[in-house]
């Protein structure tokens, strides 16, 4: 029997690493095998993991000789970093070249860099629509990680670029619908009558799966994915058939989500507004495509199915 290639996965006790994770071991015969590196690997995720068969390997994308020493010996890793552990725009980019760097001295074969799109080519630094943030940003997270992009390039790694969107498990926090005054649920989202391009978080790392099943073709292209693109009155219809009974969707002015005084309020406005004043964020991502790659490509409606209960007891 041929030896397993081994896939290094940051983030593997998290929402897109852990989805690969899961994917790969649930694979029995798929000719992969999961090294799920985290900085906690006592930790219960990281224990579960473990039990399922992943090897986890402690290690710290801020260093790169540990960065180095977790990818020795694999054929291919998944990279992703967490911006709202820290929300720094230049941590997530010195991250991303550590990890890059170390990539390159590991040799690895194929590399997924989870990233999302550059929001200044659409609206550049002058345009007065939205604020820019630290002087060279619209959406910080997003344009930082699209610059990381360059890192991987510029060091010879071959790399597939996987452009992610929004998380359907958003609506499961803050987001999540809620009562008015006069008993109505209520979705408020800051979309206009635009559509959301979203995914189940599951999805992305089942995305990330089968581009590595796929093999070197994706190497040197960009892949943008989603689930669904939905209008904001679309997912309240969802959601009330789901939970049933009627949801109301409610359309957030962006300035009034920028004046929230939680942190990164101003870049979440931003973020939302990108969405739904730039078409052709949901144009590239053609759903046809991801379900190309990801056959199990969960619709709005049936992540809805899968966490009934989620939604109850929040």
């Amino acid at each position: 029997m041929a030896e397993k290639k081994v896939i290094a996965v940051v983030g593997a006790t998290g929402a897109q690493g852990g989805g690969l994770a899961r994917a790969i071991l649930a694979d029995a015969g798929g000719g992969f095998a999961v090294r799920a590196l985290t900085r906690h690997p006592d930790s219960d995720a990281a224990r579960q993991l473990a039990a399922l068969g992943a090897e986890v390997i402690e290690a710290d994308m801020t260093d790169q000789w540990s960065m180095t020493k977790a990818f020795d010996g694999a054929y291919g890793a998944f990279l992703v970093t967490n911006f709202w552990k820290h929300m720094s725009p230049e941590q997530e980019k010195r991250d991303a070249a550590t990890m890059a760097r170390a990539a390159r001295t590991a040799g690895l074969s194929h590399v997924i860099w989870s990233t999302l799109d550059d929001t200044r080519e659409h609206i550049p630094l002058d345009d007065e629509r939205m604020p820019t943030l630290e002087g060279r940003y619209k959406v910080p997270h997003f344009d930082a990680k699209a610059e990381a992009n360059q890192y991987f390039t510029d060091a010879g790694v071959p790399t597939t670029f996987l452009q992610t969107t929004f998380y359907w498990e958003n609506l499961l926090g803050p987001m999540a619908p809620k009562r008015a005054e006069d008993g109505r649920l209520v979705l408020a989202l800051p979309m206009a009558d635009s559509r959301l391009a979203g995914i189940a978080a599951e999805d992305i790392g089942k995305t990330a799966y089968g581009i590595f099943r796929r093999g070197r073709d994706l190497v040197g292209r960009t892949v943008p994915i989603a689930g669904e693109h939905l209008t904001g009155t679309q997912m309240a219809e969802q959601l009330g058939a789901a939970l049933g009974e009627e949801v109301s969707y409610v359309p957030v002015p962006f300035d009034a989500v920028r004046a929230q005084p939680f942190p990164g309020a101003v870049e979440t406005g931003n973020m939302f507004q990108f969405y739904a004043q730039v078409p052709r964020f949901t144009a590239v991502r053609d759903l046809n495509v991801v379900r190309d790659l990801n056959a199990e490509l969960q619709t709005f409606a049936q992540w809805l199915a899968a966490h009934q209960d989620a939604f109850a007891n929040a």
